[in-house]
C-alpha cells in the first residue's frame, strides 16, 4: 500500500496506536498532520494541539485545516477508571463525532474516516434503542445534555465505544452517497500507555485470563496496520464495518466461549 501524495489527519498521534499509525503512514509516503493535546515524536508535517472534550477547540482546529484531505483517522481516546464519565464520553465519542462531521466537507472524493473503537463495544446490540436516541442528537452540546439526562448503565468507557461503533455503522450509507467511507477498528488489549488503566478497571485476574486465552496482547503496530489498510485504496469498497483486532477475543464473547464483560 502506498500513500504517496495522500494527506492524512491522525488524532492521538503523540502516543500508542496513534503514534504507530503516524509513523507507518509517513513511511508509506503520506503527509501526516497530528491532532493531539501533546506534541508527537513522529516526524509529522504539522502538529495542531486539540482538546477533544471541548467543541470550541475542535472548531478552531477545523478552521485551520481547510480542505483537501484523503483521510481522517480518529485514534485518540481515554480510558475510564478514575476519569470523570462525562469527560470520557466527550473525548471518546462526542469529540470524535464533532470533528468528523465538521471535516466531512473538507474530505476529498474517496476519502476514508477510520474510528478506533474497542471490543468493549460488544454489548451495543442489547441497547440499540438507546444508541438510536443518542444518534438523533445533532451537536456536541445536545449529545452531552442527553448523556447527563439519561445516565447510561455501566462504564462510560464501554458506552462511549458502543456509541463510536454504532455511529460508524449509522453513517455508512450517507458516507457512501457522498463518495466517502467510514469504518472502525475495535482493538482488544494492546500494549499502550493505557494498559495499566485497563488493568485497574478490569482487574488483574481478568486481564491475565485474556492474555492466556489469546496468547498475549497486541502491539500498537498491529492495530496501526489495520487502520492504515482501511484508510487505503485497497479497502475502497469497505464501508460501515467494525474490524476486530483482538486475537479472537470478541469472537469468543459472541459464541459464549468467553464471558461477556457487561456494561
Amino acid at each position: 500500500m502506498t500513500f504517496k501524495g495522500k494527506r492524512i489527519i491522525v488524532t492521538g498521534a503523540a502516543s500508542g496506536m496513534g503514534h504507530a499509525t503516524a509513523v507507518q503512514l509517513i513511511e508509506a509516503g503520506a503527509e501526516v498532520v497530528s491532532l493531539d493535546r501533546n506534541e508527537p515524536t513522529a516526524p509529522v508535517a504539522r502538529h495542531i494541539p486539540i482538546d477533544l472534550s471541548q467543541p470550541e477547540s475542535i472548531d478552531s482546529v477545523v478552521a485551520e485545516l481547510s480542505g483537501g484531505w484523503d483521510g481522517l483517522l480518529n485514534v485518540a481516546g481515554v480510558p475510564g477508571g478514575k476519569l470523570e464519565p462525562e469527560f470520557v464520553f466527550s473525548v471518546n465519542f462526542l469529540g470524535l463525532r464533532h470533528l468528523t462531521e465538521a471535516m466531512v466537507g473538507n474530505l476529498n472524493t474517496g476519502a476514508s474516516v477510520v474510528n478506533v473503537s474497542s471490543n468493549g463495544d460488544v454489548m451495543w446490540r442489547t441497547r440499540k434503542d438507546v444508541h438510536e436516541k443518542l444518534m438523533a442528537t445533532t451537536s456536541f452540546a445536545e449529545g452531552l445534555d442527553w448523556y447527563r439526562t439519561n445516565k447510561p448503565e455501566g462504564k462510560a468507557y464501554n458506552f462511549s465505544k458502543e456509541a463510536t461503533s454504532y455511529y460508524t455503522m449509522d453513517r455508512a450509507i450517507a458516507f457512501a452517497q457522498a463518495k466517502l467511507r467510514i469504518n472502525a477498528v475495535c482493538p482488544g488489549m494492546t500494549n499502550t500507555p493505557l494498559i495499566n488503566h485497563f488493568t485497574e478497571v478490569m482487574g488483574e485476574e481478568r486481564v491475565d485470563r485474556i492474555k492466556r486465552l489469546i496468547g498475549g496482547f497486541a502491539e500498537p503496530s498491529d492495530i496501526a496496520e489495520v487502520i492504515i489498510f482501511l484508510a487505503s485504496d485497497a479497502a475502497r469498497f469497505v464501508n460501515g464495518q467494525l474490524i476486530n483486532v483482538d486475537g479472537g477475543l470478541k469472537a469468543g464473547m459472541e459464541t459464549g466461549d468467553v464471558p461477556l464483560p457487561g456494561y
